[in-house]
């Protein structure tokens, strides 16, 4: 059992040891939405499905990898802009002592602007006090500009000359 990216510097001796030679090609748009939802799991979020299906649609050429590196990115989008903000607000939500308990004083980031706004920096709200804000469509669309596919055409192109020399298509 191997596997690599370059099929083509594989020794033909060794090569022909391999009973099959397998091609798996990039993840189409179904798969790369389940990728997204996987990757995501059950981190704080308010993504919907839509959400999804947009940056399926939107990562064409994006490996499996890619995705991951995605969204690893995109999980510290909350986190940057806490550690950003001038200002933040008090909302509701779980006590991050007790999930099950809902409380009134918890503090996040919020526009100078907001007419709740208290001028402070992440280092001065409690821990216990901090409402960490949900990762966002506009954190993935952010991280999106920034993280691109690590395979290219030319990439493809020679895996996909390699397969039809010496390969299968996986369709097995």
């Amino acid at each position: 059992l191997g596997a690599t990216n370059f099929p083509e510097n594989i020794d033909p001796a060794i090569r022909r040891r391999f009973e099959k030679r397998i091609y798996i090609p990039l993840p189409d748009v179904h798969a790369r939405k389940e990728m997204f939802r996987i990757d995501v799991g059950k981190n704080y979020n308010s993504m919907t499905d839509q959400d999804f299906k947009v940056l399926a649609e939107r990562c064409e050429g994006y490996s499996g990898y890619d995705i991951s590196i995605l969204v690893k990115d995109a999980l510290m989008q909350p986190v940057r802009r806490v550690q950003s903000a001038t200002h933040f607000k008090h909302v509701s939500g779980p006590s991050p002592k007790d999930p099950n308990v809902i409380v009134n004083d918890l503090l996040t980031p919020c526009s100078p602007g907001d007419p709740h706004a208290i001028a402070m920096s992440w280092l001065d709200v409690p821990g216990d006090k901090l409402a960490n804000p949900p990762l966002s469509m506009q954190d993935m669309c952010r991280s999106l500009a920034q993280v691109k596919p690590t395979v290219n055409n030319t990439d493809l192109d020679r895996l996909e000359a390699f397969k039809n020399d010496f390969g299968q298509d996986g369709q097995e």
